[in-house]
């Protein structure tokens, strides 16, 4: 399959639009979006989080409940009811979190280290990134307990070429599949990141963050990748889905989080950008985002107060 690099075309076309007659230098961004972003395909690599999922068994499950009003409105709602789309004419809704580190997200170094940044120190040139994707999936169908190793980043960059500076790097390992079979998601072994590939991959490759698909780094006693890379002042991507439907090379991910101020922790949310004729994912055209379709039935909150269309 044809996988042109989506760094290549936007070069490509942004010198196309610059030698046109009136084209002005403060539209190259826009030609870019029109000619490589627009008919690219958008693949979501993330899990939306809910009350019942995996989590790290030290900490509990969040819940999800109506939001009620902290006051009395004369005339209109009183301290402590519930707002519904029926009396006020909107509906909101409360999360319990009981910890930063849940679902698809992003670790700060402040998560173990007492000096480090935390998820609102982050600059905003994380935001877009070239993707690298290496696959361990096939070692992990043999070896549940599998660590990316050395040896694996070098077998990609035979096929692919060295991995870009600055790019994120997600393992492949297909354990994302698990999620909802959260007993046997958290349980070792699971596949892992190896410390001799992180420090390969930081020293040696300068990328800005790897990611995984299980809830940890790696299964040793004291987690020594993480702790390795958090104390060097890394942050890493956990919880990551879908990385089957991107191509290993060539596509790009975005990077959006929520951000506490002084957080030890992020809920994120990654999207790799694909080429245009890429199999999977969506583009802008099939997809345009605006107006958004209706749920096929009224919105009406389930046993654990996630918002569902109930017939």
């Amino acid at each position: 399959m044809k996988t042109k690099t989506l760094t290549g075309a936007a070069v490509l076309a942004m010198a196309l639009a610059a030698s046109s007659p009136g084209f002005a230098a403060d539209n190259a961004l826009w030609q870019l979006y029109e000619d490589s972003l627009k008919p690219a395909k958008y693949i979501d690599l993330t899990h939306a989080f809910e009350p019942v999922q995996p989590v790290w068994p030290g900490f509990a499950n969040a819940n999800f409940k109506p939001a009620v009003a902290g006051k009395d409105i004369e005339g209109y709602v009183k301290a402590g009811e519930e707002f519904t789309y029926d009396k006020h004419g909107f509906v909101a809704s409360a999360y319990e979190l009981t910890t930063d580190q849940y679902g698809t997200q992003l670790d700060p170094p402040s998560h173990w280290n007492p000096l480090g940044a935390t998820i609102s120190d982050l600059p905003a040139t994380y935001a877009i990134r070239p993707l690298v994707v290496i696959d361990i999936s096939g070692k992990v169908a043999e070896d549940e307990g599998y660590h990316l190793q050395v040896s694996d980043i070098e077998e990609w960059e035979k096929e692919h070429g060295r991995i870009p500076e600055g790019s994120v790097v997600f393992v492949r390992s297909d354990w994302y599949k698990k999620w909802s079979d959260r007993e046997r998601f958290n349980q070792k072994p699971f596949p892992g990141v190896g410390l001799d590939a992180l420090k390969f991959l930081h020293l040696e490759r300068k990328i800005l963050f790897h990611g995984h698909e299980p809830l940890d780094t790696d299964t040793t006693p004291t987690l020594e990748g993480e702790h390795w890379l958090l104390h060097n002042n890394f942050v890493q991507a956990e919880g990551v889905a879908n990385l089957d439907k991107v191509p290993e090379a060539g596509a790009l991910v975005t990077i959006g989080f929520a951000k506490p101020l002084g957080g030890s922790g992020g809920f994120a949310r990654y999207v790799a950008i694909a080429p245009a004729d890429w199999s999977e994912g969506t583009s802008v055209a099939e997809t345009p985002g605006a107006p958004l379709a209706e749920q096929p039935a009224p919105l009406k909150r389930d046993e654990n107060g996630v918002f569902r269309p109930t017939p």
